[in-house]
């Protein structure tokens, strides 16, 4: 089991090596994508931290927490699509017949798929998440690390879900725009407290649109310095990669071939 751990994580350095060094071959393109993904998340981040201030939804909030809020968000994000990318396109490749070149590669299918491309805005994101972290936040050594497991914890809910919502296209056919917007929804709630929802929101918030596991126990770890909480995170998106795996492989069952003839490098 350790040792082929150890060789899905070579599969996933050498892809990660490839992909970046296709992504220099435009390099003006790719640092671009990223520093405008940075530029935008700092808007964003001033403005939800103005907000709170003036309007203290929730009291005790303060601009530190606003901040690692968007940081752990905005880093678990970017790095799940700085190394798998391809995830993103998963409804069109399906729809488009696009899985008849990944079928031929060896070991299991999923890995190599999601690994075959990155997402340079990605990048940004990643950035943003670690330096708003530092520089608003100022925290100690365990904080940093915790921190760190957080951002890696929800970058795994985030793989699992966009494959998840990704491989709708094999059961409806065009699923682009509904996975599109079911990941926006995802991304959306993330970026605010937990406690400002109730009830029946909250539930949803936890199954359907799971940000309570990226907004909610990550946010809770950090504040309390709560191994438990940090548990209960990594718990949800091990779930997501669980349930993301066995929607694509029983999707994979109906899957048509495009009958395209394709060269990969």
């Amino acid at each position: 089991m350790l040792n082929k751990l150890l060789n899905y994580l070579a599969l996933a350095g050498a892809y990660f090596r490839l992909n970046l060094k296709a992504q220099f071959e435009y390099r003006f393109a790719f640092i671009s994508q990223a520093v405008a993904m940075f530029v935008n998340d700092c808007i964003w981040l001033v403005y939800f931290i103005l907000f709170f201030d003036k309007f203290p939804v929730l009291n005790g909030w303060h601009a530190a927490d606003v901040a690692t809020l968007w940081a752990v968000t905005a880093a678990g994000f970017g790095i799940a699509h700085a190394f798998f990318g391809n995830a993103l396109w998963l409804p069109g490749i399906i729809v488009r017949g696009e899985l008849d070149t990944w079928l031929l590669y060896p070991r299991a299918l999923l890995p190599h798929l999601v690994l075959g491309r990155i997402s340079p805005s990605a990048f940004g994101d990643a950035i943003f998440g670690y330096i708003v972290y530092i520089a608003i936040v100022h925290p100690d050594l365990p904080h940093f690390l915790l921190f760190t497991l957080m951002t890696f914890t929800i970058a795994l809910l985030f793989v699992g879900f966009s494959v998840a919502t990704g491989s709708l296209g094999f059961y409806l056919g065009n699923a682009e725009s509904l996975a599109e917007h079911w990941r926006g929804s995802l991304i959306a709630f993330s970026t605010y407290p937990m406690g400002m929802f109730k009830g029946n929101v909250r539930l949803l918030l936890y199954t359907v649109v799971p940000a309570g596991f990226v907004s909610g126990f990550p946010i809770d770890a950090l504040q309390k310095m709560s191994l438990l909480h940090a548990a209960y995170s990594l718990g949800g998106a091990l779930l997501a990669v669980a349930l993301a795996v066995v929607v694509f492989y029983h999707g994979l069952s109906r899957y048509e071939s495009g009958n395209m003839v394709a060269m990969r490098g």
